[in-house]
């Protein structure tokens, strides 16, 4: 039995790639009304992700840049760097993980954030997130998500979403104070992710799509060893 509900499925036309900027992007959509995490964990294997109750894969002409990447959780080992960032992190940044919701702090840091990888990262500019596309992004999913909220004496200073699927945890979606850069509250969420796997004795963590080239997504093949999804659907070793 499946609990599965398609709504509509759609593939763009081509269009500049956001990722790749001298590259042309094709996206297969899928609106999905319900979902399981099962489900959501095998249309992962096939190179899938979600956002919201939207699913969607590249299929992009002749580019094969997105690279599906996860971590397997217990051979993960720190390099230098990821250790600086958990000695500074680990005693004074707290994490609270609960239900995804919308508040004011929340759309205040979201909207931070993308005013800064904008001027930094030649992000599209966005108008200010309302509380419904919020809601719509990060609230209401298919199937119940996890909301971990980091706080520096008692402020809020990163979000991320979290999917728990069977054998892993699968990062959708992190954003954070850019103020704190020193911090690297990006990779301390990820390192935070590794830490509860191990501790639910989960597999893997999956970090969504790896392409090489692209400054906001290179870094997670920082976090090694790591392998990445190939073509034949099968994972291979990637960064040892």
């Amino acid at each position: 039995m499946t609990d599965m509900q398609s709504l509509f499925q759609y593939v763009s036309p081509p269009h500049p790639c956001s990722y790749l900027p001298d590259q042309l992007a094709q996206i297969q959509f899928e609106l999905v009304a319900a979902l399981s995490p099962s489900e959501y964990l095998q249309l992962m294997l096939a190179g899938w992700r979600r956002f919201g109750r939207t699913i969607f894969r590249p299929r992009c002409g002749d580019c094969r840049a997105c690279q599906s990447l996860r971590i397997p959780a217990a051979a993960f080992r720190p390099n230098r760097s990821q250790r600086r960032c958990r000695k500074l992190n680990e005693a004074v940044v707290a994490l609270r993980i609960g239900k995804p919701s919308v508040t004011r702090p929340k759309l205040d840091l979201y909207d931070r954030f993308h005013a800064h990888q904008t001027q930094v990262r030649d992000w599209p500019a966005h108008a200010p997130k309302n509380p419904t596309d919020y809601h719509d992004s990060f609230v209401d999913n298919p199937f119940p998500a996890e909301e971990w909220c980091y706080y520096l004496d008692d402020r809020l200073v990163g979000v991320g979403y979290v999917d728990v699927v069977p054998g892993g945890l699968s990062a959708i979606y992190f954003f954070r104070e850019p103020s704190l850069s020193h911090r690297s509250l990006g990779t301390w969420n990820v390192l935070c992710l590794l830490d509860e796997a191990r501790r639910r004795r989960l597999d893997h963590v999956y970090l969504g799509y790896y392409v090489a080239g692209c400054r906001s997504l290179e870094y997670k093949a920082n976090f090694r060893p790591n392998e990445v999804l190939d073509s034949d659907g099968v994972w291979r070793p990637f960064r040892t």
